[in-house]
Parts: structure tokens; C-alpha cells; sequence
């Protein structure tokens, strides 16, 4: 592999001067600029209102530079009356224009300012309450999954781990496209935007915290850094993480990776089984996709399979985990099922099979 030359640090230090933001989910809002139009347009409708109500009684208004209130007139009397600036050039003198600014025109000024004070202080408090939303998450925030790269790796990588019963509350995305990070949130994902690369950002993520981190980035050399500063945070976690070519798979290991997939070769050895053997690659391709059909799980022993062997038990076991151990079906050392084993089995994907497995990284040998 040709490891990270001074194109690639120089690409990262100019990173180094781009923002990175959380990003939590949320409902969908209505666009800032419509509602600013809305809130304008009510502003503009209540000014109106009330200048028509001080024409229709505009004989009750007194003008101390002509005495006669014309159209102008209130419509200059409206705005300087419901901004509460009030020159005193215009005054009610009759008992009617005077109960018409007490009962009508009082309320439409406070109205009115309601309109242009609530954008600002709305603003405030979301920004307040996005800012204690975010420390009551990060707080809470325990043994949770981050996954480095939204992709398409990355998307089915969180589908796959999901199917299994892990809640999307405890999932977040690290991406460098805020694009990309609001598409994660609108499917209900915490967002980090930022280069997984940095510290900084992981720590965003809390990666410090969390039970695996998946890395799923489109360059081999950004996960090979990616896996250096997660394991550098995260000395317990179990990180996998997915590259393009075989031969990176080692550099990867020696960084600190627990699991490596190597994408390109995986999908090369399913083509070719499904050309030596099509059935055998539909069944290959249903285990992959979970949910439906059959799906391959990881389960502990029951109490009531302490003692059988591997073939005795109701489900189709693939394998035995026995400590750091994983042993094959026709194993000899596995003998008798014990308390304390795990199975991964294949099973016909339903509601009640769902299991969500343990991933508590295995001990390397």
C-alpha cells in the first residue's frame, strides 16, 4: 500500500480550517425563509388594520401641522404608534379614537411586536435548546456504534446492525459532507460533520465511549488514519472496518482494526460463485441481506441445549464461540454445549427470531 505522502497530509491540514458541527435528529420545520415571510406579511396586515381603523375615525384625530388626518396621515400615525416610537404630532382627541387606541389599537401594537420580537427570540431559544439537546445526548451517550462514512457501505453496515435491535438513538454518523450527515439525521441518526481523521471530531462522536465503531470510507488510506485515531480514543472497542484492496488488510490489522472487509474481493468471490453456481450464490446473497429470507445470527446457549451436542440443538449452528475461540459445527474440541457458549446459527427471518448480538470485540490470540 503506498501510505499517506505529503499530498494527503497537506489535503488534511487544509481540513484542519473547516468547521465541524453535531447534528441531531429532528422533525421537519418549515424553510426560515418562509416563515420570515409569513411573520412579515402578519406584520403588514396588522399595520394596515390598523390604519384603516384610524382613517374610518380619522375626524376623532387631531394634526398639529394641517389639524386634518388624511389617508397618509394614518398610515404614519399606524407605524409610528405600533413601533411605540410616538412623536405626539397625531393624538386622539375624541372620546371614541381614545376607547379605539385603549381596546383596539393597544393589543394590535403589542401583536405587533409579539411578530418582530418572536423571530429573534425564537432563534435564541432554539439555538438554547439545540445546545441542551446536544449535552443531554452526549451525557447519555453510552456503548453506542459510530460509523465513519455514510455511503453505501456505511448505510447497510447501520441496516444490518439495526435489524438486529440496535435503537438508531444509538448510532452516529461521522461524515466530512454536511449533505450526507443531514441525510443520516433525516433517517434518524446523530450526525457528526467532520474528518474522522481527527481526534477532535471522534471525540464529537464520543468515540472514547463507544462499544464498535465501523469505518466504511472510500479511500483506504483515510481508514487506515481513521482506524489509528479511534483505536488511539478507544483502547476496549471493536473497531471493523471495510477497504477496497486486499493487500491493505494487514496495515489495517497492525492499526488496530478487530475485523477487516475487504470489499472488492468479497463481491469478486460472489460473483464467482454465483457463475459456478447460481443457487448456491442466491443463498449466499439472501444471508447477506437481512431481514428477509435467511439471515445468519449470533445467539447464547440456552439452558435447555447445556449438554447437547452441536447438531442436537433446534437451529442450523454454523459455528461455536467458546471464550476467544471460534470453532466450526464439526469441531471435536466443541463436544457438549455449554452455559457460557455462543452460537451463530442460521435461521428464517422473523420478528420472533430477531436476536441482537453481542458485540463485545473477541480477544486476539
Amino acid at each position: 500500500m503506498k501510505l499517506p505522502g505529503q499530498d494527503l497530509i497537506a489535503r488534511r491540514a487544509d481540513e484542519r480550517l473547516a468547521t465541524h458541527q453535531v447534528k441531531l435528529p429532528r422533525r421537519a420545520v418549515e424553510r426560515p425563509m418562509r416563515q420570515v415571510a409569513k411573520r412579515l406579511a402578519m406584520a403588514l396586515f396588522v399595520l394596515v388594520v390598523t390604519a384603516l381603523i384610524v382613517y374610518a375615525d380619522h375626524e376623532g384625530y387631531n394634526d398639529n401641522s394641517d389639524e386634518g388626518v388624511d389617508l397618509l396621515d394614518a398610515f404614519y400615525y399606524a407605524t409610528v404608534t405600533l413601533s411605540t416610537t410616538g412623536y405626539g404630532d397625531i393624538t386622539p382627541v375624541s372620546d371614541a379614537a381614545r376607547f379605539t387606541n385603549i381596546f383596539v389599537i393597544t393589543p394590535l401594537r403589542v401583536l405587533f411586536l409579539i411578530i418582530l420580537v418572536g423571530t429573534t427570540l425564537e432563534v435564541l431559544t432554539e439555538r438554547t435548546r439545540e445546545e441542551w439537546r446536544q449535552n443531554r445526548w452526549r451525557t447519555a451517550l453510552r456503548d453506542h456504534t459510530v460509523v465513519v462514512g455514510f455511503g453505501t457501505k456505511g448505510r447497510s453496515a447501520i441496516q444490518t446492525v439495526c435489524a438486529q435491535g440496535l435503537k438508531k438513538e444509538q448510532v452516529v454518523v461521522v461524515d466530512p459532507s454536511s449533505k450526507v450527515v443531514d441525510a443520516a439525521t433525516a433517517d434518524g441518526y446523530a450526525g457528526v460533520v467532520g474528518d474522522a481523521t481527527r481526534s477532535d471530531v471522534l471525540l464529537r462522536a464520543e468515540a472514547q465511549r463507544a462499544r464498535q465503531i465501523i469505518i466504511a470510507t472510500q479511500r483506504d488510506d483515510t481508514a487506515v488514519l481513521a482506524v489509528l485515531t479511534a483505536r488511539q480514543l478507544n483502547r476496549s472497542a471493536k473497531i471493523v472496518v471495510a477497504v477496497r484492496e486486499e493487500e491493505n488488510a494487514p496495515l489495517l490489522k497492525q492499526s488496530g482494526a478487530d475485523m477487516v472487509i475487504t470489499s472488492a474481493s468479497a463481491a469478486g468471490r460472489l460473483l464467482g460463485l454465483s457463475v459456478l453456481s447460481p443457487a448456491a450464490g442466491m443463498v449466499m446473497e439472501d444471508l447477506i441481506q437481512q431481514g428477509s429470507g435467511l439471515d445468519i445470527v449470533e445467539r447464547p446457549v440456552i439452558k435447555a441445549e447445556v449438554g447437547r451436542g452441536v447438531r442436537e440443538t433446534d437451529d442450523l449452528v454454523v459455528s461455536v464461540v467458546r471464550g476467544h475461540r471460534v470453532l466450526g459445527y464439526d469441531d471435536p474440541s466443541v463436544g457438549e454445549l455449554q452455559l457460557t457458549d455462543r452460537l451463530i446459527t442460521i435461521v428464517r427471518a422473523t420478528p420472533s427470531t430477531r436476536v441482537a448480538p453481542d458485540m463485545r470485540p473477541l480477544p486476539q490470540d
